[in-house]
């Protein structure tokens, strides 16, 4: 369990001064407590849920995806599709402009198409599969496709995991492995560059001319995105009692993600609201580098089974109460249309450290040291990770706890290198369940080599199941498929899946919220 922190009081709400405001403009401004410091601007960098949240503030998307994952019009007015799915023509809505007042063009959505495609697993399924990708006119743009991909609105609606964000065509033909450091968005507030100060603090001024789509209503990333505050101020406060107090203190309005051991305490405020507003939860999972000893055997991860306790995972970081965490996790999140109980019996049952010891003794990896990424300003993630390495160490690995900060650490594990070197051989990884849905867009199931996601597996065989899910003809068969992908997952163990939990905002009573899902300040109003 993680040691209740005793909440900071004046002191802390001092050190969050900042220069006061005119009563009528503090009406204008949201303070927020994001989960993370935005370390990069660039959404195609990192899938960082810190950047992808500040990108769904900056830039639109052609599609969002509402709440119950249905694709809805966003910058695109409709599609039609042609030639028993292998021409899709797209037309966008007339009106959006980027924020230096140039109308967005289908010349902009097409570039932004293509580098998305290089990063984004549902794009390169679809770069597999095209033929062609050209622009009709300043509204219109076609892809011909090889095969068809009925999944095409889902990939250009994603909210996560390198959404298909619309930049102008002169920045979206920069390399994606370049890293954007200018913005110029489509979306309804504008980055202001010059207050930015690393660590400490965001801010984002309202789009006058940001045009929303008029269908369909608030949810997820679909619907209108509306900017009802001038002023948007992104506080980075790392420590959770320190947020905790600022938020007592009406420092701030809003933080993101509780502390799950401050909850209750702020539960019981009258002046603040705590809510679920991520419904399909987080997924935990430990990543393990394929490209190194020790985890670079199937062996060895497997030898984890027989002791990896999911329950113990969520435990440390959720508390005993089981109403805020599940076990019994696949690849699949529960709930979701694919889980299923296939190979979960290598999860299930007394677990036993002898076996998982006398398991990796008979690799000859016993020993072996195991370098861990820990981000110890990360709550969660730093105690995931300390029982991890705990867990590494009864079964008999030299595991090392490779502590720093959030930005370092994603920084270190985007390096392929050797441990010895700068790499690393394992590293907890925190993704909303809509991420995990499906093996379309599953980053983590991707087992593409050096095209895979950090950790980078190979495996030929998950790759052509997820091919047969994608031309599945129906829901029965992408079940079946699922099925056998997670057959399949508890032999070759591209991560090991640590259990599901579910955090909550908190925010200052009289804040209204018009946006469920995903935890974006948009549609807000001060009640």
């Amino acid at each position: 369990m993680i040691p209740r922190r005793t909440l900071l009081g004046t002191a802390a709400a001092a050190a969050l001064a900042r220069p006061a405001l005119a009563q009528g403009e503090a009406g204008q401004v949201l303070r927020f407590i994001p989960q993370a410091d935005v370390t990069t601007l660039d959404p195609l960098s990192t899938t960082s849920y810190a950047v992808r949240n500040h990108a769904h503030l900056c830039w639109d998307t052609l599609y969002g995806l509402d709440l119950e994952f249905r694709p809805q019009p966003q910058l695109a007015e409709g599609h039609q599709v042609e030639d028993g799915g292998l021409r899709w023509v797209f037309t966008l809505r007339d009106g959006p402009t980027f924020h230096d007042g140039e109308k967005i063009r289908a010349a902009d959505a097409v570039a932004s198409i293509r580098r998305w495609m290089v990063r984004d697993t549902h794009g390169q399924t679809l770069a597999a599969r095209l033929e062609e990708i050209r622009v009709l006119d300043d509204r219109r743009f076609a892809l011909r496709l090889r095969r068809p991909f009925g999944v095409m609105l889902d990939a250009l609606g994603k909210s996560s995991s390198y959404p298909c964000f619309i930049m102008p065509e002169r920045f979206a033909n920069t390399p994606p492995t370049t890293p954007l450091t200018e913005i110029v968005g489509s979306g309804p507030y504008r980055f202001v560059a010059g207050e930015l100060r690393s660590g400490a603090q965001v801010v984002y001024r309202r789009y006058d001319r940001y045009s929303p789509t008029p269908q369909g209503a608030p949810g997820g990333t679909a619907g209108p995105k509306l900017a009802h505050f001038e002023r948007l101020e992104w506080r980075i406060i790392m420590d959770p009692a320190t947020a905790a107090a600022a938020l007592q203190a009406g420092e701030v309005d809003w933080w993101e993600r509780v502390a799950p051991d401050l909850r209750d305490l702020l539960a019981r405020r009258r002046d603040v609201v705590v809510e679920r507003l991520e419904t399909n939860g987080t997924v935990a999972m430990l990543r393990p580098n394929h490209l190194h000893p020790p985890f670079d055997d199937p062996a060895v991860r497997r030898a984890f089974l027989p002791a990896l306790d999911q329950a113990e995972f969520m435990a440390s970081i959720m508390g005993p109460d089981r109403a805020r965490w599940r076990d019994g996790v696949g690849c699949f999140p529960p709930g979701s249309t694919l889980a299923s109980d296939a190979g979960l019996a290598a999860l299930q049952g007394p677990r036993d450290l002898a076996r998982g010891r006398a398991a990796l003794a008979a690799t000859g990896k016993a020993g072996s040291r195991a370098v861990v990424l820990n981000p110890g300003d990360q709550v969660n993630n730093n105690a995931l990770t300390l029982v991890a390495i705990d867990l590494m160490k009864k079964l008999g690995l030299d595991a090392v706890d490779a502590t720093s900060d959030w930005g370092t650490m994603l920084q270190r594990r985007s390096r392929k290198e050797p441990p010895t070197q700068g790499g690393w051989n394992a590293v907890v990884v925190l993704f909303g369940g809509e991420d995990l849905a499906n093996p379309g867009g599953h980053p983590l199931l991707r087992a593409n080599g050096g095209d895979a996601w950090f950790g980078w597996p190979s495996s030929a065989r998950l790759e052509e199941l997820r091919e047969a899910w994608l031309e599945a003809a129906d829901l029965e068969a992408q079940q079946r498929i699922g099925r056998d992908i997670q057959t399949q997952f508890f032999e070759d163990l591209p991560y090991w899946p640590l259990g599901q939990y579910f955090l909550d905002s908190g925010y200052r009573r009289g804040l209204q919220l018009g946006r469920r899902g995903v935890t974006l300040p948009l549609n807000v109003r001060r009640g």
